[in-house]
């Protein structure tokens, strides 16, 4: 965590030098000077980073390089928060001179200060560590490696997991292939393979069988050695050979034969390249079965053949190997099963927690009394055995690279079983810091892939994806989200907020410098304890139940208080009024509110830093007076509200770059059809998600024979489009559009549309249809009307989600060829429509089908389709491709 520390201290001070180098006068080469000394201190931590887990007096040293950091990025920060204070009032500016003169030469000198510090930790301590040798892993260390104690009786849940796996290494083409089994640690990966390494089938098919076991630690030799003993092939001269020689000797052995070799626990894809020679291919029908918590390893090693994905197990099963584990052959006390079951439940099952709680519950007497106390707090009482669980969870945590640790800890911040929206984490990742600019890529884009990489290894877990494909929402185990709690605490990288006030006092979290304070619970204790937050960069509050904040608490988050936040995310909070406390605090970067707001207010313009504005208001219209134009780190806008944005100054001068063009901004959502002008569309050509809603007749009629609607066609970049008919206090039906502007004057790269109460004919889906690029449609209430549609063909050549809400629909005609793409196919209260097209059943890629509230006569044709599916899949040879059909309440 040091390394991140530093490192984004290293870009906060750049940025500032180059860009706000006014706001620094007088420090700037006290500045540069702290960045110099802090870059040698990114070397040596990037030196001693294997050195950590082994010697304490490293660990010192890291944790005094990050106290440091912590304290040369608040003297900064708060220096620049008074300069900028300043700057905006120039009748402040001069009264107060003397004072900014006075604290120029407080913070050189606690600069100099730091700078010693940093000197003495680089001088007088880095040379212990450089002198220090490497603590080579012995020969006997090495030979003796074993794989983990696998017990073979009491395996709950692996059966039918078993059964796949067995029929993959038996199956199949008769060259040498990998099969894989990928999951989060602790979940059995090892118990599986030895599952299956002893099955009568396996051992009957394979004439030859070794097992290794990798590790993060390995050596080739000892991996090349392990197997050659494994298969009772090693004598005392091979102690002697080099891993070449062993190498080649094993391939020697393993040619004329039909083997099978486990390795389990594989972490990278460097272990596997240096093995892999010595297994031959001999077309006999070898396997190799690898385990590892990484996919990105097993897609490496067999590209053509999808990892298994162990899952957990479900809570029947968790309860049952709670039994085996707790009572051995005896039956659980009626009095405890109700207890029993809620511990194994919060296990989320995970079998080694089962495990772990388990030999707890086997040590102490079975009373209703201490199960009560466990099932209170499995969580805690798991993590009193770390050896057992919490380092194991932990191995893949420091496996982790540095711009990967710091954004799996930030799960912390979330609650138990909290479904995190992945389009706001993304914006909070950018807005901390974690993702650095890397060329020309976009920062969310670049989080996005940190995110697929940590759901490679196992580390989040994907809840739901959107239409789209992509990771609409994920979570994390509890387990390994206990981790992210103690790693963040011991690290001062957050602090979680969770009971009553008195048990959370601020002044322990303020002195130990808790970066991040997360409110889980009680947050008016939180509220009128009068935090203090002067080192906070962070205040998020995940309470479930929304909060009236009184009037009178509602200036809490001011500049004394949190004078140096980064991220405020309160939307879990009502507040009165806007809390206009929140225009000082000038380091914000994110803020999400929510409360009874009908105007963002001029002031916020003057926060540059702010990347993302979150306001969700309970009126029906927000006007925002904030000048967008202005902040120039503007990234996303979002409303629920009908918002209206005002334009800047008209260009005036010719042949010169536009000073107002924002290349920033990606999202704009929710704003009235008015302001989308060409002076302000114009200025946002990188836009990706548009949102409006309003009177759409003011979008698309024609005046002069153009629309407003033209403009969104220079939108090049813009993806998805969300157009809601809202004519209120007018009925949708009493302010009709006259149609869909034609194809050509939609955004050309245009992925998503959604559309609401806009009652178009069904005739206007051609032009939908002629989308070039077109692969989500919503049609959500009242999108469209009419009893008949008849698709056109050549159209929705893309389309592979449709979404179709409350309608009049009764027949609807289509073709397979008519939606060659569609993969998803979704009907929600379309009460008249009288039966799905069987038409859909030709679409080979159709995956699914939902139909929510429908006539029986239209889930009548939804089961004749889905028989038709599978029927044409059995055909085909396709086993384990199924298409799915959910028909809600399911009697219909």
């Amino acid at each position: 965590m040091a390394d991140a520390v530093v490192e984004f201290l290293l870009t906060n001070l750049k940025e500032l030098l180059l860009y706000h180098a006014d706001l620094i006068y007088g420090l700037k080469d006290q500045v540069e000077s702290l960045h110099k000394e802090l870059s040698l201190m990114k070397a040596f931590l990037k030196d001693s980073r294997e050195k950590r887990n082994e010697f304490e007096y490293v660990r010192e040293i890291v944790r005094q390089i990050t106290d440091v950091a912590y304290e040369a990025e608040d003297i900064i920060d708060t220096f620049v928060a008074n300069a900028a204070m300043q700057k905006r009032n120039a009748i402040a500016k001069m009264f107060h001179a003397f004072d900014n003169a006075s604290l120029l030469r407080s913070v050189a000198k606690q600069i100099e200060s730091i700078r010693v510090k940093v000197k003495d930790i680089y001088d007088n301590k880095m040379f212990g560590i450089v002198s220090m040798p490497e603590r080579e892993p012995s020969r006997k260390n090495l030979r003796e490696k074993r794989p983990p104690v696998v017990e073979e009786t009491n395996v709950v849940g692996f059966d039918k997991e078993a059964k796949t796996i067995i029929d993959r290494l038996t199956q199949g083409p008769e060259q040498l292939e990998v099969v894989s089994v990928v999951g989060m640690g602790g979940l059995g990966k090892t118990t599986l393979a030895r599952k299956v390494y002893v099955d009568p089938c396996i051992e009957y098919h394979f004439y030859l069988r070794a097992w290794i076991y990798v590790s993060q630690e390995y050596s080739r030799r000892e991996v090349f050695r392990g197997i050659l003993e494994s298969l009772g092939l090693m004598n005392d001269q091979m102690f002697k050979m080099s891993d070449d020689w062993l190498g080649e000797e094993l391939c020697r052995q393993l040619r004329n034969n039909r083997y099978l070799i486990v390795i389990d626990d594989v972490w990278t894809t460097e272990a596997w390249d240096d093995i892999r020679v010595a297994f031959p291919n001999t077309n006999l029908g070898s396997r190799i079965l690898m385990t590892s918590r990484n996919r990105e390893v097993a897609l490496h090693a067999n590209p053509d053949s999808r990892p298994h994905n162990l899952r957990f197990l479900t809570d029947d099963e968790s309860w049952e190997l709670l039994c085996r584990k707790t009572f051995r052959k005896e039956c659980c006390p009626p009095e405890l099963e109700e207890l029993g079951k809620q511990i194994a439940r919060k296990c989320y099952g995970l079998p080694l927690a089962i495990v772990v709680i388990s030999g707890l519950l086997l040590k102490r007497e079975k009373t209703r009394d201490w199960w009560k106390k466990v099932a209170d707090s499995v969580s805690t009482y798991v993590a009193k055995d770390p050896k057992q669980c919490m380092d194991v969870l932990a191995l893949s945590y420091r496996h982790l690279p540095d711009h990967l640790k710091v954004c799996f800890i930030y799960f912390g911040i979330f609650p138990e079983d909290f479904e995190i929206p992945v389009w706001k984490l993304l914006r909070l990742w950018v807005a901390e810091g974690f993702v650095q600019e890397n060329g020309q890529e976009c920062l969310e884009d670049l989080g996005e892939e940190y995110l697929e990489d940590l759901v490679d290894r196992n580390l989040v877990l994907v809840a739901t994806k959107s239409a789209n494909g992509r990771i609409k929402t994920c979570r994390i185990h509890d387990m390994l989200r206990d981790l992210c709690v103690k790693e963040g605490a011991e690290q001062k990288f957050l602090h979680v907020i969770k009971g009553r006030a008195q048990n959370h006092p601020m002044s322990t979290s303020i002195q130990s410098y808790h970066r991040r304070l997360c409110i889980h619970s009680n947050v008016l204790d939180f509220i009128s304890s009068k935090p203090d937050g002067r080192h906070v960069r962070s205040l998020l509050c995940f309470v479930l139940e929304e909060t009236n904040v009184p009037r009178q608490h509602t200036s809490f988050i001011d500049e004394a208080a949190f004078g140096l936040v980064r991220v405020l995310d309160l939307r879990s909070i009502s507040f009165s009024r806007f809390p206009n406390e929140i225009v000082h605090l000038v380091h914000l970067r994110f803020v999400a509110l929510f409360g009874n707001f009908k105007i963002l207010p001029a002031t916020i313009s003057n926060l540059w830093n702010l990347q993302t504005i979150i306001i969700r208001t309970s009126c029906r219209e927000l006007n925002i007076l904030a000048d967008i134009w202005k902040m120039l780190q503007l990234r996303h806008l979002h409303t629920n509200g009908i918002s209206f944005l005002h334009g800047p100054p008209a260009q005036t001068r010719r042949n010169h770059e536009d000073p107002f063009v924002r290349r920033n901004i990606l999202t704009i959502s929710t704003v009235s059809p008015d302001s989308c002008t060409e002076n302000i569309l114009a200025r946002t050509p990188n836009l990706r998600k548009l949102a409006i809603r309003g009177k759409l007749v003011k979008l698309v009629e024609e005046k002069g024979g153009s629309s407003s609607f033209d403009v969104l066609a220079k939108l090049d970049r813009l993806e998805s489009l969300k157009l809601t008919n809202d004519a209120f206090p007018l009925d949708p039906s009493r302010c009709l559009i006259p149609g869909l502007p034609q194809s050509y004057k939609f955004p050309p790269n245009l992925k998503k549309i959604t559309l609401s109460d806009t009652l178009l004919d069904w005739d206007h889906m051609s032009t939908l249809g002629m989308l070039p690029n077109l692969e989500v449609l919503k049609l959500k209430d009242y999108a469209f009307k009419g009893s008949h549609w008849e698709p056109l063909d050549g159209g929705f050549r893309l389309l592979r989600v449709l979404q179709i809400g409350r309608t009049d629909l009764v027949r609807w005609d289509a073709k397979g060829h008519h939606f060659p793409r569609l993969q998803r196919v979704l009907f929600r209260l379309c009460s008249s429509l009288e039966a799905i097209p069987c038409g859909l059943a030709e679409v080979s890629v159709l995956q699914s089908m939902e139909l929510y509230w429908p006539k029986a006569s239209a889930a009548t044709s939804a089961r004749l389709i889905q028989r038709q599916k599978l029927q044409m899949q059995q055909e085909m040879g396709i086993v384990s491709a199924t298409f799915k059909l959910l028909i809600y309440p399911p009697d219909v």
